[in-house]
């Protein structure tokens, strides 16, 4: 999409993990689709940060232009001046205050809202910043295929509901004259399974999009306009973030386990999977409870736990407690109850809840 809009390779930077493309349930090896019947999405996609290159270091080190701070990679950072504009698009699993990585601690929005503010980026921000930045509260929804007619080959989900309907926005629209606040009103009532929000300097809804990701031809004719709402087959699919976390593993192991011959080492290996991920599953949520029946007695455990603090207060407020707690290297939670997983980051508002509570590390490792 941004080489269709005349971008070159050195102005775009990419962070992927790269293991789709050649992985061996990929049943079209060095492709990659994000939809049914899709084109190759992959191909001509430069590959700066792969495998474990793909970190929150580096992250932050690329945003800030910091070339000292790399670790592996093509060492490409962010050297934008003060008339440059700058886009960011990030899909991972996330959840309440971060953002996973593929290797090593997750982004945490404090982090990363001050790396933003640290480079004056004034743009339309995502999702974890309550508190951190203006006009707060968001998500975004995630579309797994339902009843739309997915190739029996792909044991996966191709896309996500958000990414999908901004994407395609921009196939089908002239970027020289849409506006963010257009294509946000476009996306928002597609996006129909949560909230899509804005974020930040709310003068940018005016700008055209060719400001951000080039300046590509009108109208692509292979795409319509997007519809207001999403077609009813494809609703069916239509999971919440927080869902979607719960649920792809899950999903993804059905789908291996009902597409096996019967009796084969397939079939045996992706049952032995989905029962394990259903194990780990209620191991997660055990732990938590527990944890918080042994801090806050059985009777407030639950309303401690999921307390949502009101609108404009930060998730937490002693940040270094929440990732001393979370983190896979300080590994506080690690070390007692195991790894936090892509499921178990569900529980990171509960334990941002704890350190609210002013529950020292004593304590809570004695929980």
């Amino acid at each position: 999409m941004l080489k269709k809009g005349g971008m070159n390779d050195e102005n775009i930077l990419v962070f992927m993990y790269d293991d789709i493309a050649l992985a061996e349930d990929n049943p079209k090896p060095g492709v990659i689709i994000n939809k049914p019947d899709g084109k190759d999405v992959y191909k001509g996609v430069p590959k700066d940060y792969i495998k474990d290159d793909v970190n929150a270091a580096n992250l932050h080190a690329v945003i800030l232009g910091n070339n000292s701070a790399l670790s592996g990679g093509s060492g490409k950072v962010l050297h934008s001046g003060p008339n440059d504009h700058v886009f960011i698009y990030y899909t991972d699993h996330g959840a309440t205050g971060l953002i996973g990585m593929p290797v090593g601690d997750p982004v945490y929005a404090k982090d990363l809202v001050h790396a933003f503010i640290n480079l004056f980026i004034k743009i339309i921000y995502m999702s974890m910043f309550e508190g951190l930045l203006p006009n707060k509260e968001s998500s975004y929804a995630t579309y797994c295929p339902g009843q739309v007619h997915v190739p029996p080959e792909y044991h996966t989900c191709l896309g996500d509901l958000y990414s999908l309907s901004w994407m395609e926005d921009c196939d089908a629209e002239d970027l020289q004259t849409e506006t963010l606040a257009k294509q946000y009103e476009l996306v928002r009532k597609r996006t129909n399974a949560s909230h899509v929000m804005e974020y930040g300097d709310m003068s940018h809804r005016q700008d055209v999009l060719s400001t951000y990701i080039g300046r590509a031809p009108a109208a692509n004719p292979s795409y319509t306009s997007l519809p207001s709402k999403t077609p009813p087959h494809r609703a069916q699919g239509l999971l919440a973030n927080s869902t979607l976390t719960s649920f792809t593993s899950c999903s993804r192991f059905k789908l291996l386990f009902h597409g096996a011959p019967t009796g084969s080492q397939k079939k045996l290996e992706a049952q032995k999977q989905l029962l394990d991920e259903i194990s780990q599953r209620e191991h997660a949520d055990c732990s938590v409870k527990k944890i918080g029946e042994l801090l806050f007695g059985n009777e407030m455990a639950s309303k401690a736990l999921m307390n949502v603090r009101p609108l404009g207060k930060p998730l937490v407020d002693d940040w270094d407690c929440f990732k001393t707690l979370v983190s896979p290297s300080l590994g506080t939670y690690e070390r007692r109850c195991g790894g936090l997983s892509r499921y178990g980051r569900n529980n990171t508002r509960a334990i941002a809840n704890i350190c609210n509570a002013g529950t020292s590390m004593e304590k809570m490792d004695a929980a």
